[in-house]
């Protein structure tokens, strides 16, 4: 957002008028020069007395101007004016902005478009259609409405604003500012003639002129035709000539329409009626009053009419109701919509009120309000003062008041009826001469009401009353608490009836006319929600139009106003035009598209449905609202992007610009692209010196902003600028540039009010422009042609159409950003002030055509400009340089095998966070425990109860993440909002304070932190964790922040995961806590011998039988920090069975270090297979009892079936000898490992480790002692390492360490163990014990030293990563 400043550019004009004379002054008064060409000497003189200079020729006016002012009154000037010998294109610049000013039709004007831009530099042509402002909020000012191709629209856009106080702006062609002023041009052509019919009709029936102008020109009916032109025409002084140039402009409109193929029926009889009255002047004088026309036309004297003596009628309304007679009972018959809310107000007013309906369930609602109900509209009836009628129609009336069990048969004497139905004058004035042949002198008011549900219920309805004075006088104090205005028609019974139907000919006229308008519009192709904002300015507005196009806009059709009401409406119209011998011919034909309307089955249906009439035969579509993109297929239609890396060049500019960027980030969120970079929770002046002591490229504060009001906001800005300024000042050499990230959808207090740029303007001084880019490539928003758009899976979303827009606090509609900007600031900042860089520019421009209309920011503040950027997280990143970075997981951090689990906290609200918390739970819902906190209780009820949700909570979490288990604190998913949006605030304040509670409370540190949620993620890391600095690590996802929390947090180092709460599809937050749960295995056996591998250390295989020999190796380990492996021989198996496979495998998940577990010398494929199913990270093929020939096949069997399983394999080649577990091999039939076939076995097998033979043996050596083959385990380790495969060996029970250390340094890397520890856990037992539990004890005990101490032998403690 800039402002419009002309530092002394010329701004030429060719062709002067009036409005060309006020555009001139507001240009001048923003600091432009101003030269002209034009023949008429007045407008000249005037011109001259601005300022401006005079030109001898359209060139001379255009010589040296950026911006020209064209006026073109028909297309035959063009020639001369444009291309003639000293027209305007042989003066022009390079560059130059041409403004038509036209009326001619849209196919010259883009013709003339082409011819001047078609070599592509010359000008830039936009058109302009200049009017002054017709709405009660734009009264005489400017107005402009422009359209143009958008890098023609964003160099006119400066010149355009200054020129005028109101712009609307058609991106696309030229022409459309010709096109709207057709629309325009229909409504006014239509509502002339409606007005004048509606004026004819009353004055037929008897109601003075001035009377229905006075009533109309506040109510429903009214238009700017009808209360502008009236008065002119009432009191003579509209004219004849008035008519012939409004025929020919509405012919054009016509004729524009024949071309499209487009139906206007409307405007072709509106068109009708006005050559008609033109040809009943013909002959007369052009000045002759237009009033004597429409007189010749409807045949009544309209004129004399209005000259009869005026009257007031509220001032009537005042002396009957302040007169009115005592009301003890009032019936009500009739409470439907409308009617109910009339009678329950009436209850409110101290009535005592008796009610009936046919609808049962409406009886009994007015019942429990406090009414009285009745069976029969005859039970209602006795013993009223006042009987209210407020059915729908007339048939209706007549049947409650003289049907079966109707009122009139028992109303007492001298009883009052009110008739507040829309019924025909004729049936009221025929209604009261029936009464009065009753002889019970029953009186009736006609009181037809108008104002709608709402203003039904609150006692504010407009009423227009008429009947007897004693009849007014006795229904006074009724009519007087039902009513805002209160209207006494004079004329007796029918006068009211008579005002009703003639608003009603006006409204229903001015929905079908709004109708044939905007499918106009949209048949034209311009953009239907910018051209009901123009018509809502100009003359053709109406206060129909205001309230039915939206409907429209909206394409919602929910009934506020039933399309049928107007058939019935326009009906009643249709029969007073014929009893009254008045030709209606323009409300005839309205009547008639309504009838269409409920004939295609739409009665029931909103009344802006009459739309659909002109939708359905065009094929064309009124609806408003931004279409839903096919993302790929639109980016594919942008320009190639700028094709030089402008990264390096980003950083020579950053080395020679020494200020460091200080990010004021409103949530957490904004580090989303970011790494190696700090992040400060609070900003005292010390923190920030420390910071800036460190000559940073850029640091963030986390202000959390958008979880303040306004004003605290303000505030709080106020004081990080005013505490940067003094630190900056401390530390010498210290410059800085503030930049204040937003919300990539949009939410947040910017530009609300303008408070948070306002307050950093206040301390750090004023800019040359704000910045808005919420662009967020990793979070998918992008902006193009102005729109912002959410990407949704592979389709694109206007932002305005998407959950974020519905935001309680932070709420919006508009998609187009220079829009949105209006529509925060209130107006403040309206959009045609708002200048935009096109993606065109962006990318075939680059940086320097960027700075020259902006800025590229480095450039511009280089040569000295300001800017305030408020942005999404991507312009940060590309604002320091920062490059890519994969997304960072936890073997990253070295955190991937700690114990506790993580915590995730969810309190985002967004129901892209519902559906993706129901994801998570849904895919890790066996890794996950989830704990949901009442949002009812913590926000919304006592104290306690809110204590003790927390305290529950808390105590929970605590023993969850001690058992290891990654848990979930998610509050309850129903959004409860407050009335405002303050009150909105204040609930999620209360939540999120409640969350801190919890977290405050946890004792136990979790191994990551993920908060999901801005607002969340920023009271978790300040409040509850105490953070007040963090490292941005990177990110977890694309657009998912990672930090490290600093060394004063509660757990310095965790990780902590700020998840927004807009980012990423349904799986995204899933996939986050599937990569950083602890996996369920730490390792696998195959990483474990690779790990000793590339160590060069070796793995204890430690066979175990029972719970105490599985604790004992998990503990040894945890204590050594050493990785180990469970080992289980097929005898154990046999004895322990799938219970002791399991506690081998629930050991392994939960010991701290990695433990895996093995399946041990399985000698057959039966017990194979079976232990492939059992959850073994591994296994033994032991095929050394067969042939070698049977061993390859027994054991690629095996191998195909474990590795299609992930499970590393092992096998064996040559045999032991010894005894284990009962299995006993004889010395004569071991046999040593062949080198020449271990080649062919590996291949062969494709086995993972190879189990040697070279003297070893299962049990206890001889008492000669081991007799190793350390020469063949060094030729078999070189073969192996050569093949990837492991060198394991069993039988390292009774080796000496100088044995032990040999085999490792010639390449073993798993050792088997079982004796020495079976020995250890027989002979605890030999010492008697007291309990069990001792026994248990003792054993587990002894197992694992023996354990410990071959693990320091092998070398693998302290290795268990």
């Amino acid at each position: 957002m800039a402002s419009d400043k002309g530092d002394g550019l010329v701004v030429g004009f060719v062709g002067l008028d009036d409005l060309s004379l006020e555009m001139a002054a507001l240009l001048i008064r923003s600091g432009f020069k101003l030269q002209a060409f034009e023949i008429s000497e007045p407008l000249v003189v005037e011109f001259l007395k601005l300022g401006g200079i005079r030109c001898a020729s359209p060139k001379e006016a255009g010589k040296d101007a950026v911006a020209l002012v064209v006026l073109i009154s028909h297309e035959d000037q063009i020639n001369d004016v444009i291309f003639g010998d000293e027209g305007v294109s042989k003066g022009l610049q390079k560059g130059t902005v041409i403004i038509l000013r036209s009326t001619i039709l849209p196919s010259y004007i883009q013709k003339l478009e082409k011819n001047l831009t078609e070599d592509g530099e010359t000008a830039y042509v936009v058109d302009v259609y200049v009017t002054k402002g017709m709405s009660d909020n734009d009264n005489e000012k400017i107005t402009i409405t422009s359209s143009g191709r958008s890098n023609a629209i964003v160099k006119a856009r400066p010149f355009l604003s200054a020129m005028c106080q109101k712009l609307f702006v058609f991106e696309g062609e030229v022409g459309a500012g010709s096109k709207s002023k057709l629309v325009n041009e229909l409504l006014e052509g239509i509502h002339v003639i409606a007005s004048v019919e509606a004026i004819s009709l009353g004055t037929k029936i008897g109601i003075h002129p001035w009377i229905v102008y006075d009533i109309i020109s506040n109510a429903a009916g009214n238009s700017w035709v009808f209360k502008n032109h009236i008065p002119q025409l009432l009191r003579g002084t509209a004219k004849v000539d008035f008519l012939n140039a409004f025929i020919q402009n509405l012919g054009t409109v016509l004729d524009m329409a024949k071309m499209l193929t487009f139906p206007l029926p409307l405007l072709s009889v509106a068109h009708q009626q006005l050559i008609l009255g033109y040809s009943h002047a013909h002959g007369d004088d052009d000045s002759a009053p237009l009033v004597k026309v429409w007189e010749k036309v409807f045949g009544i004297n309209i004129t004399d009419a209005a000259n009869l003596e005026p009257y007031k009628p509220e001032q009537l309304a005042d002396q009957f109701t302040s007169t009115s007679s005592a009301v003890k009972r009032v019936g009500f018959i009739g409470l439907g919509a409308m009617g109910f809310g009339m009678a329950t107000h009436l209850l409110k007013s101290n009535f005592c009120v008796v009610g009936y309906d046919v609808y049962r369930p409406t009886q009994i609602r007015f019942e429990n309000a406090g009414g009285l109900i009745a069976n029969f509209p005859a039970e209602v009836s006795k013993d009223v003062d006042v009987l209210v009628i407020m059915v729908t129609n007339e048939a209706q009336a007549e049947t409650v008041l003289y049907g079966d069990f109707g009122a009139v048969s028992v109303l007492p004497s001298g009883a009052t009826i009110i008739l507040s139905s829309t019924v025909s004058p004729g049936f009221v004035s025929q209604l009261e001469r029936r009464l009065q042949l009753e002889g019970k002198d029953l009186k009736l008011v006609d009181a037809p009401v108008s104002g709608g549900v709402k203003k039904a219920s609150t006692g504010e309805l407009t009423i227009m009353a008429s009947g007897t004075d004693e009849a007014l006088r006795s229904a006074g104090s009724v009519l007087s608490a039902l009513s805002e205005k209160l209207y006494i028609i004079k004329g007796g019974c029918g006068a009211g009836s008579g005002v009703k139907t003639i608003n009603q000919l006006l409204a229903g006229v001015h929905i079908a006319s709004a109708a044939e308008a905007m499918a106009f519009g949209a048949r034209l192709g311009l953009n239907t929600r910018v051209l009901f904002d123009i018509i809502g300015s100009s003359g053709g507005t109406s206060w129909m139009f205001e309230n039915r196009v939206p409907h429209m806009l909206d394409n919602d059709y929910t009934p506020h106003s039933a399309l049928d009401i107007f058939v019935k409406d326009l009906g009643i119209v249709a029969r007073e035009s014929s009893s009254q011998k008045v030709p209606l011919h323009v409300s005839a034909t309205a009547y008639q598209l309504f009838l269409a309307g409920s004939a295609a089955g739409w009665g029931r249906q909103d009344d802006a449905g009459v739309v659909k009439f002109y939708e359905t035969l065009s094929g064309v579509k009124v609806e408003g609202k931004l279409p839903i993109l096919k993302k790929e297929a639109v980016l594919q239609t942008l320009p190639s992007e700028w094709p030089l890396d402008p990264i390096d060049d980003i950083h020579r500019l950053i080395q020679n610009n020494s200020k460091t960027l200080v990010v004021l980030d409103d949530d957490p969120t904004g580090t989303q692209t970011v790494h190696d970079i700090e992040v400060l929770t609070e900003w005292s002046v010390e923190s920030l010196v420390e910071q800036f002591e460190k000559r940073p490229l850029c640091f963030f504060i986390l202000t959390n902003s958008r979880a303040l009001s306004s004003e605290k906001a303000s505030a709080l800005i106020k004081d990080i600028c005013r505490n940067l300024c003094t630190a900056s000042k401390s530390v010498e050499n210290t410059e800085y540039t503030v930049v204040l990230r937003g919300d990539s959808t949009l939410r947040g207090h910017f530009p609300e009010a303008r408070m948070e740029a306002d307050a950093a303007v206040s301390i750090v001084g004023e800019m040359d422009a704000w910045i808005i880019c919420p662009f967020f490539l990793q979070g998918g928003r992008y902006t193009i042609e102005d729109v912002h758009y959410v990407a949704d899976s592979d389709r694109l979303v206007p932002a305005g159409e998407t959950e974020f827009a519905k935001d309680a606090a932070f709420g919006y509609k508009s998609s187009n950003l220079r829009e949105w900007v209006e529509e925060k600031t209130v107006g403040h900042i309206p959009a045609s002030s708002v200048a935009s860089i096109s993606i065109q520019l962006l990318r075939k421009g680059g940086p320097d055509a960027v700075c020259e209309l902006l800025c590229s920011l480095q450039k511009a503040e280089l040569k000295g400009k300001s800017f305030l950027c408020r942005t999404a997280a991507s312009f940060v990143s590309a604002r320091i340089g920062i490059i890519w970075k994969a997304p960072i997981l936890p073997k990253d951090l070295g955190i991937n095998k700690e114990r506790n689990g993580g915590l995730i906290v969810v309190g985002s609200y967004v129901p892209k966070t519902t559906r993706q918390v129901e994801e998570l739970k849904s895919q890790c819902g066996q890794i996950l425990r989830s704990i949901e906190v009442s949002v009812d209780k913590v926000a919304m009820k006592s104290l306690e109860e809110r204590e003790e949700e927390i305290s529950r909570t808390a105590e929970m979490v605590d023993i969850l993440l001690r058992a290891r288990k990654d848990t979930l604190i998610m509050t309850s998913r129903e959004l409860i909002t407050g009335k405002t949006a303050s009150e909105s605030l204040e609930i999620n304040f209360k939540v999120s304070s409640a969350l801190v509670e919890i977290v405050r409370r946890i004792t136990t540190r979790p191994r990551y932190i993920l908060a999901k949620g801005g607002i969340t993620s920023s009271d978790l890391a300040t409040q509850a964790l105490e953070a007040k600095r963090a490292k941005i690590v990177g990110q977890a996802l694309a657009g998912v922040p990672l930090w490290q929390l600093g060394p004063e947090s509660r757990h310095p180092g965790v990780p902590y995961i700020v998840f927004p709460g807009n980012v990423g599809d349904s799986n995204a937050l899933a996939e986050v806590v599937r990569s950083w749960a602890r996996p369920v295995r730490l390792s696998s056996t195959k990483e474990l011998l690779l790990n000793a591998e590339k160590g060069e250390y070796a793995v204890g295989a430690f066979n175990v039988y029972n719970m105490e020999g599985v604790e004992a190796v998990v503990a040894a380990a945890e204590e050594e920090y050493s990785p180990a492996i469970l080992q289980i021989h097929p005898s154990a198996l046999k004895q322990g069975g799938i219970p002791l496979v399991a506690c081998c495998i629930s050991a392994a998940e939960q010991a701290s270090v990695p433990i895996t577990v093995h399946f041990d010398h399985g000698t057959s494929k039966p017990e194979l297979i079976e232990a492939l199913e059992l959850g073994f990270d591994s296994v033994m093929v032991d095929g050394s009892h067969l042939s070698f020939k049977d061993n390859i096949l027994y054991t690629k069997y095996i191998s195909s079936l474990a590795h299609s399983k992930g499970l590393l394999v092992e096998a064996e080649l040559g045999r032991l000898s010894g005894t284990e577990d009962d299995l006993t091999v004889e010395d004569y039939e071991a046999k040593l490992t062949d080198v020449n076939q271990a080649q062919e076995f590996i291949d062969e097998t494709g086995i993972d480790a190879l189990a040697v033979c070279i003297g070893n043996v299962h049990g206890k050596y001889p008492p000669s002692g081991p007799n190793l083959r350390l020469d063949l385990l060094k030729d078999l380790h070189t073969l192996c390492s050569k093949n990837g495969v492991i060198v394991v060996l069993h039988g390292a029970s009774g080796l000496s360490k100088e044995l032990v250390k040999g085999c490792i340094e010639r390449g073993v890397r798993k050792f088997n163990v079982n004796t020495e520890v079976r020995k250890a856990y027989m002979e605890s037992l030999s010492s008697p014990k007291k309990d069990l539990v001792h026994v248990m004890a003792s054993a587990k005990e002894a197992m694992k030293a023996v354990v410990a101490e071959k693990m320091h032998l092998f070398g693998s403690a302290g290795k268990a990563w």
